[in-house]
């Protein structure tokens, strides 16, 4: 397995192609609200399934919050994680930014290696509660701009979502998933 580490400040490290998932949060510059309209978060979630679908990568899950972002993903096929996220949040941002602001994003992000299926549940749990933690709505099927509802239901949304939902429906289909190693 190869794993590479990138040093960061404060003693933080990255541990980056050791093919595991990646729960990410990122936010808007200075933690404004730059994402509370639903035109907003809808661009997000449309420019997130440009990403997974250039960079190769899966979504396990995610939610966009009014002034920041969370996802749960695979490594990407094509380049490196910290590149894809980097064009995601540059491409948002060129659709999002209101001209005479000086930036739309936090210049970084956190990431966090999620090894476990248990580790995995829970970051998706704290995912979908968060929009209810915060008052948002009453129920995490009410709040439209996460993963929750294709675990709930199987719905397709505009992301796609690796789950046991698209699973079977690939099944179905006759189509098997294939990990290619380098």
């Amino acid at each position: 397995m190869l794993r590479i580490v990138f040093p960061m400040p404060w003693g933080l490290k990255r541990f980056q192609q050791a093919r595991c998932l990646h729960f990410l949060t990122f936010s808007c510059y200075h933690r404004m609200p730059l994402l509370q309209t639903p035109h907003a978060r809808q661009v997000f979630e449309h420019t997130l399934e440009r990403a997974r679908c250039w960079y190769g990568f899966y979504v396990s899950g995610y939610v966009v919050m009014p002034e920041h972002v969370h996802l749960l993903l695979s490594e990407p096929e094509r380049g490196r994680l910290s590149v894809a996220v980097q064009m995601l949040k540059q491409i948002s941002s060129q659709q999002l930014k209101q001209r005479g602001t000086s930036a739309f994003w936090q210049a970084r992000y956190y990431d966090f290696n999620v090894w476990s299926d248990g580790k995995r549940t829970q970051k998706l749990d704290y995912m979908h509660w968060n929009p209810v933690k915060r008052g948002l709505v009453k129920s995490p099927e009410d709040w439209a701009w996460s993963s929750f509802r294709h675990y709930l239901t199987g719905t397709e949304g505009v992301v796609e979502i690796e789950s046991q939902w698209t699973a079977r429906k690939r099944e179905r289909l006759g189509v098997t998933l294939q990990i290619i190693r380098r």
